[in-house]
């Protein structure tokens, strides 16, 4: 297999975000087909991407032998269905995090990987970007110490689709955006989570609030992990002055601070002291390289028989303490992981 097809599940933001990539700034690659049940935003990504294999079904497009690999962009709770049908038929799985709405459901889509032999990769693309990857080169050469404390933020400017206001069906603000907090604080620090607390409020969608009761805005967690790092994460969900994703690691012997809340790199200050910059202000531009890299490892992985870097078990890693932290908030009390 010299290059690798791919079939585009779910076309809504992160799932174009991805094919955009395969078609325009990837090598090895192509997108032949695209799965939506929207069918006037089907036929639109089918026009804007040039695909003419266009379908609003799995099992359609797998009755054909149009591709080897999907992108699985569709909201969670389609992800374990999706990722099992595709790997009974042998087809190799790149998918959007979170990975899944129950651990036992990630669990389900690890097995059907490894049965049917196909590669199955989670999109946790901040391993990729350069920030969090020369953080964590600095930690492991043991340069400044071990890990002592982990800081994390994440704040987003928009909401994602009305299905992500069921928090039975999403995990809330603790999968959609913190997800990828745990996994770099579980990557950065080398161990397992042991306990979670997290406090959770709405203060800024009330509205929601009235049909989703259960539905949150704003979450603070702690975290301790196995080897005894502890770690603190705060996230809101909209937050309206842009994309903010920031984090710092304590070391014994230094600090590593990541990230920065500006786009450019500039600012200027008048003679009354006012300081102005850009913020970024969507997620797309923040982590446009890490996207690519992502994808590019993905099928590196595939056509060269490789282990994925990002795998369903670090996906199931992050369920886990997601739906661990969620009952802390339903309990207001700290959860212990097994």
């Amino acid at each position: 297999m010299e290059r690798l097809r791919f079939c585009l599940i779910g076309a809504g933001r992160a799932g174009m975000v991805h094919a955009k990539n395969i078609v325009f700034n990837v090598k090895g690659a192509e997108l032949t087909a695209i799965i939506d049940m929207n069918e006037q935003q089907l036929r639109e990504r089918g026009e804007e991407l040039g695909v003419k294999s266009l379908f609003t079904n799995i099992d359609d497009a797998l009755s054909k032998d149009l591709f080897d690999a999907v992108v699985i962009g569709a909201p969670i709770f389609t992800h374990h269905g999706y990722t099992i049908k595709c790997a009974n038929a042998k087809k190799h799985i790149f998918c959007e995090k979170p990975m899944a709405v129950t651990a036992e459901e990630a669990k389900a889509m690890i097995d059907a990987a490894e049965q049917n032999n196909v590669k199955l990769q989670i999109a946790f693309m901040r391993r990729f970007d350069s920030l969090f990857q020369n953080a964590k080169d600095i930690i492991d050469s043991g340069a400044l110490g071990e890990p002592i404390i982990i800081k994390s933020l994440a704040r987003g400017p928009g909401l994602p689709s009305p299905w992500y206001y069921d928090v039975r069906k999403s995990n809330g603000l603790l999968a959609e955006i913190l997800s990828h907090d745990f996994d770099s604080t579980r990557w950065f620090s080398g161990s397992e989570y042991r306990r979670v607390f997290a406090e959770a409020v709405n203060r800024k969608t009330p509205d929601i609030k009235k049909q989703y009761p259960d539905f949150y805005d704003n979450v603070v967690c702690t975290v301790r992990m196995q080897n005894e790092v502890i770690g603190t994460f705060d996230a809101t969900c909209p937050a309206d002055y842009g994309f903010d994703i920031r984090g710092e690691v304590v070391l014994s012997k230094g600090l590593i601070i990541i990230g920065e809340l500006k786009e450019e790199a500039i600012l200027t200050c008048d003679l009354k002291g006012a300081v102005q910059g850009n913020a970024f202000k969507s997620w797309r531009t923040r982590f446009r390289d890490a996207y690519i890299k992502e994808i590019n490892s993905f099928i590196d992985a595939v056509l060269n028989d490789k282990s994925p870097l990002v795998t369903g078990k670090d996906g199931l890693a992050a369920v886990e303490v997601v739906v661990a932290a969620n009952k802390s908030v339903k309990t207001g009390l700290p959860v212990e992981l097994k």
